[in-house]
């Protein structure tokens, strides 16, 4: 508390000095030096409470260019009430501190190519195909919650606490929600003065249930006074710059950290470049700083989702200027609003790296074609932009929202946490489906290129392999072919299983080696016939899926 302290004592004598004449007290009263000396006195110290209370309350960086206001306002009213060469001097003050505040309101005005190059990003063409022996991150944050809620009764002294902020993590080689466990409000935390622990909760399995770990924890955001941990985190750092909410994360123990990201104004106080992250133990207090090249590896989210989202703003408008983003908009590309955290969506590649995903859309209204999208690393903060096959039209998620919700028209279910995907080598949305009580109910694929391709199954491998022979449906441009290397094998049917799948059939088998297959009626008619025991001739892709997609089928005795 010491450092917020002897800033407030500095910035109101300072401004008492700027208030009240040297030479004589406002309405030309004299009362020498001792009278002027009590005013400057208690002028000072009711400034000194103003300002103490003002940074307290608000809990902004404490460096002297964010005084600007107050200087501005007390250089005028010293000013105002000075005579001769004191008001000479003051006025002289006041105009360069109102120059400095013009220049420091006025900065979003020059500033834009600086903010562009901040958040230039590489630019490819796709994304690499999905692995297909993958199961993407896909269960949507909103059902994680209430799955989480409903669990709620693990929790001791239920009545004092309430959810926390979702943040998705790798754990141990899983994907998880972690959420918080918060007071309720002040007497709560008056009663309780620590939380008891948090939720985890598997983000790639909809079946699973929630786990309360208990660890308590004492600075935490819903904690007040010195145990707020964003007061807390002014406190050890008071002059740096902080953007983004407090994330909590936890190490491969279960130990758990909240994590903030700081850096610097672009120019005059004026947008975001991060360059690190502040790391809290929730348990003691103790703090410590990481630069963005030496975050301990247990931190997936060391660049806030926040951080991410103005860095895409930049990158989509900033292109030729500010003044290109209000009126011509020449190469402006709008970054979308539906992502999970702060308008992006974090997801992970087979290697276990988070990235937030963000789909770009044209700013004329009524277009839901995507412009591109992008992918920034959560560590880094380093991102590339994708221009999608630029010889194909690309839908945005809004458009695929849209599909969503036409297709449920009747049941009023919603499709939530869209992102984008190269399934087989086709740029493709798979997006949750939850009722209006926020219940899981599927997972629905689209195409970007084709929005008439789409399918939806009760998990996102069922879909993926219902999306598979959708694509591979003969007469069609598409085959759904993926970069696999195509192979033949020869047996014996052991088991046949077959499902409608919209206008055909599904025709999965077991053979004699122990693997299963599976082929459209569409792509291979006489696969309907197909039964135990007949001996078969296939070529199919090698995926490495449970089951592996066939290209065609030969059976002896009717081919």
């Amino acid at each position: 508390m010491g450092n917020i302290y002897l800033f407030s004592l500095i910035a109101g004598l300072l401004m008492a000095i700027l208030v009240i004449p040297f030479y004589g007290l406002p309405g030309g009263k004299t009362g020498g030096k001792k009278s002027s000396l009590a005013a400057h006195i208690s002028l000072a110290i009711l400034l000194t409470v103003l300002v103490f209370i003002f940074y307290y309350l608000f809990n902004i960086d404490r460096n002297l260019s964010s005084l600007w206001l107050f200087i501005l306002v007390s250089s005028a009213v010293g000013a105002l009430f000075s005579t001769g060469k004191e008001k000479l001097i003051k006025g002289v003050l006041f105009l360069g501190s109102l120059v400095f505040c013009l220049y420091l309101l006025s900065a979003f005005l020059f500033n834009a190519n600086e903010k562009y190059e901040t958040a230039t990003m590489d630019q490819k063409t796709e994304i690499e195909t999905f692995d297909e022996t993958k199961t993407p991150a896909s269960v949507p944050p909103q059902f994680a919650r209430n799955k989480m809620r409903k669990a709620f009764g693990q929790v001791p002294n239920t009545s004092y606490y309430e959810l926390g902020s979702l943040q998705i993590q790798k754990v141990n080689g899983e994907y998880v929600y972690i959420a918080p466990v918060e007071f309720s409000g002040v007497f709560k935390w008056w009663n309780g003065k620590t939380t008891p622990g948090y939720f985890t909760l598997s983000a790639t399995d909809s079946t699973a249930n929630p786990k309360f770990v208990k660890t308590e924890m004492a600075y935490t955001p819903s904690s007040y006074f010195g145990k707020n941990i964003e007061r807390h985190i002014r406190m050890q750092y008071p002059k740096s710059i902080f953007y983004g909410d407090v994330q909590l994360e936890v190490d491969e123990s279960g130990k758990p950290f909240y994590i903030r990201s700081y850096g610097n104004f672009i120019s005059a106080r004026n947008g975001f470049d991060v360059k690190g992250i502040v790391m809290v133990d929730p348990q003691n207090g103790k703090t410590v700083d990481y630069g963005l090249n030496e975050i301990p590896d247990f931190i997936d989210g060391a660049v806030s989702p926040e951080v991410v989202s103005l860095q895409n703003s930049y990158f989509g408008n900033y292109v030729h200027g500010f003044w290109n983003s209000v009126f011509g908009k020449r190469d402006v590309k709008l970054p979308s609003d539906e992502g999970t955290e702060a308008n992006v969506t974090p997801i992970f590649d087979e290697n276990g790296t988070m990235y937030y995903f963000t789909d770009f859309t044209s700013p004329k209204e009524g277009v839901d074609s995507m412009l591109g999208y992008s992918l920034t690393d959560s560590r880094t903060g380093k991102a590339t932009y994708y221009t999608g096959n630029l010889k194909e039209s690309y839908m945005d998620s809004e458009g695929a929202l849209q599909i969503i919700e036409k297709k449920f028209i009747e049941k009023k279910w919603k499709g939530k946490m869209p992102v984008l995907y190269n399934f087989y080598g086709e740029a493709s949305w798979l997006t949750p489906v939850l009722d209006s009580n926020g219940f899981l109910q599927n997972y629905f694929i689209v195409s970007a290129a084709n929005p008439e391709i789409s399918v939806y199954g009760t998990t996102p491998n069922d879909a993926l392999r219902l999306y598979k022979l959708e694509l591979q449906r003969g007469g069609g441009r598409l085959d759904g072919r993926s970069e696999a290397e195509e192979k033949q094998v020869s047996g014996t049917v052991l088991r046949v299983y077959k499902e409608k799948s919209g206008d055909y059939t599904a025709v999965s088998f077991l053979l004699d080696n122990k693997q299963s297959y599976i082929i459209s009626s569409e792509r291979e008619p006489l696969a309907i016939y197909l039964k135990e025991g007949d001996k078969v001739q296939l070529t199919y892709q090698d995926t490495g899926e449970n089951f592996l997609p066939a290209v065609q089928v030969k059976i002896e005795g009717l081919n």
